[in-house]
């Protein structure tokens, strides 16, 4: 993917209005997330792994929030060998529109949909992702959703769960927030930018403890959920399905 640099906040607004994954946003993202989510492209680069390691012959796989489709490329090419389809959605009907069109051009055998995930069908999966994604749902609509996907998923089957985290101690918290803030300083970012970035993100990306997750993730049904891989205060989060 060709990449615009992201300037969205580049300079002083008088409101901030809240993030969104409109046009303007979809234009710079892959600029925006290597530059924003630290570990970015070791993680995409491991989901492949896992995705090797868990496919299943003939089921489904399904990257929900998929916004350009990194994770489905990671996926694809081990779903398609064993017969089974990539599903990638994503509500955001810009970010749909370019995936489709990268999509096209790299020859991928991925079906997009454009559509709110808490509206999406899954069945016969063997393959789950949220990769920063459940952040931006209502806290009050996640248990639901994490439901139905241990529901959808067959014996064996996994869900790949990355989030921003809030650590358990503020003092913890502080160091890692920091952190991030000076990762995003050393890839170009200015205090502005971090600053009405972190505004417009205040009320859309709700946080919570890796603990908070892992509660959910066993009300739900899993029975291991591991902690595979964190840079700062970003987790990835590995909830098998027993068999």
């Amino acid at each position: 993917m060709s990449k615009k640099t992201d300037s969205l906040y580049a300079t002083p607004h008088k409101s901030i209005a809240d993030f969104q994954f409109d046009q303007a946003v979809v234009d710079v993202f892959p600029d925006m997330i290597e530059r924003s989510v630290p570990g970015y492209r070791l993680l995409i680069n491991n989901i492949s792994v896992l995705a090797k390691q868990y496919v299943q012959q003939g089921s489904n796989c399904y990257d929900l929030g998929c916004s350009l489709g990194e994770v489905s490329y990671a996926i694809e090419p081990h779903i398609t060998q064993l017969g089974g389809q990539m599903i990638a959605v994503d509500s955001s009907q810009a970010m749909i529109a370019k995936a489709k069109m990268l999509s096209e051009q790299s020859h991928r055998n991925i079906h997009w949909q454009c559509q709110d995930i808490r509206e999406t069908t899954l069945d016969n999966a063997s393959i789950i992702t949220l990769n920063f994604t459940l952040q931006f749902i209502q806290l009050a609509d996640r248990a639901h959703l994490i439901q139905r996907i241990y529901q959808s998923l067959k014996p064996n089957g996994i869900l790949i769960l990355s989030e921003k985290v809030a650590m358990q101690h503020e003092r913890d918290n502080a160091v890692l927030t920091e952190l991030h803030h000076q990762f995003k300083r050393q890839n170009g970012y200015s205090e502005l930018e971090v600053s009405q970035k972190r505004t417009a993100l205040e009320n859309v990306l709700m946080t919570e403890s890796i603990s908070a997750h892992q509660t959910r993730l066993r009300q739900a049904g899993f029975t291991q959920s591991i902690v595979w891989f964190q840079c700062y205060n970003f987790v990835s989060l590995l909830a098998i399905k027993s068999s």
